[in-house]
């Protein structure tokens, strides 16, 4: 294929993916070509995976359809610029279930983006500041492609780790996935230094960088990534075991107490058992406390000193001053 072919392929690829339909007339006339050429690019297009249809009659022409997989796409400059910057936003936000292919897509795209593009979306990140709903530690769209580029390449990684105790040390690993939890991201690696496996969280990782040295893909002692970091999570939190007489009929409050079937067990038409297990004290009496209904905790006890505490605060704040009239707030 000749430059002139290749290049008049991608200027009408690029007409194509704007959605309209293009008579062949108009395509060859933007082209500077017969529309017996058109009609054979339109064929190379399709031999390259480009759905592109064609329609009959007066009214007939070219238009580029939905297809079975997604080819490659043509994107001008501020369209590049749009995408990687919607791709940070939803890296750095952890929008459920999207969170780890926009890291994935993020790393593809920037290896490609030009220098001038690659600067202006640095430029417009460092220069915004997300507004976050809660305090969770942020993580740089950087760290995460950085990493993600190295797990796909299968190179090994050099960075600065804090610990949680804050000190700091360096570590040489072999990246394997990024995991999101809620709002916190998490790196599975084998770690070098300490011939094992090993949880990283991202927003403790500094200035991590590829050493260049290609690895091997190793067994990982889980059945996924995920699994992984739950197991390890579960191991550093204590779980306590919850059990509760919930004064209402199972029906009521099944779904919205308990993770599994059998935590619930009726003991009357109006009254069931709980028997669960959390590592969240906080979580399990804002839970209890919602449901509507009378409850009995019989353990553990230091959910009972929870729930003390929480209703002696309520309590001294439900006693402040009256307001001075029905639904009025008395001046400051």
């Amino acid at each position: 294929m000749s430059s002139d072919t290749a290049g008049r392929l991608l200027t009408l690829l690029s007409l194509l993916q704007t959605p309209r339909e293009w008579p062949g007339s108009e395509l060859a006339s933007r082209l500077g070509v017969s529309l017996r050429t058109v009609r054979r690019d339109v064929e190379r297009l399709r031999d390259l995976g480009y759905p592109v249809q064609a329609t009959m009659g007066a009214v007939g022409g070219y238009r580029l359809v939905a297809g079975k997989a997604m080819p490659p796409l043509l994107l001008d400059d501020d369209e590049a610029v749009a995408i990687a910057v919607g791709l940070r936003t939803a890296a750095g936000h952890a929008v459920a279930g999207i969170e780890e292919a926009s890291v994935r897509a993020l790393a593809k795209l920037e290896q490609v983006l030009p220098y001038r593009l690659r600067h202006r979306v640095g430029a417009l990140g460092a220069a915004t500041e997300p507004m976050l709903t809660w305090d969770r530690p942020t993580v740089d769209p950087e760290r995460l492609t950085t990493l993600a580029a190295a797990i796909t390449n299968r190179e090994r990684v050099r960075f600065r780790y804090r610990r949680y105790d804050g000190t700091d040390g360096e570590r040489r690993v072999e990246p394997h996935r990024l995991v999101s939890a809620g709002r916190r991201w998490y790196l599975v690696a084998y770690d070098n230094d300490r011939d094992d496996w090993r949880m990283f969280r991202v927003d403790r990782i500094g200035e991590p960088r590829s050493i260049g040295v290609r690895t091997a893909r190793r067994e990982l002692p889980a059945p996924d990534a995920a699994a992984y970091v739950t197991a390890k999570l579960l191991e550093r939190t204590p779980v306590y075991r919850t059990v509760a007489t919930l004064y209402a009929p199972v029906e009521k409050v099944a779904g919205r107490v308990g993770d599994s079937p059998g935590d619930l067990v009726p003991i009357d038409a109006g009254s069931c058992r709980l028997s669960s297990h959390t590592d969240t004290l906080e979580w399990t009496a804002w839970r209890l406390l919602t449901l509507g209904c009378e409850f009995e905790v019989h353990e553990p006890p230091e959910l009972l000193t929870y729930l003390r505490d929480l209703a002696a605060r309520a309590a001294t704040a439900s006693a402040g001053p009256a307001p001075t009239s029905a639904g009025a707030i008395p001046p400051p």
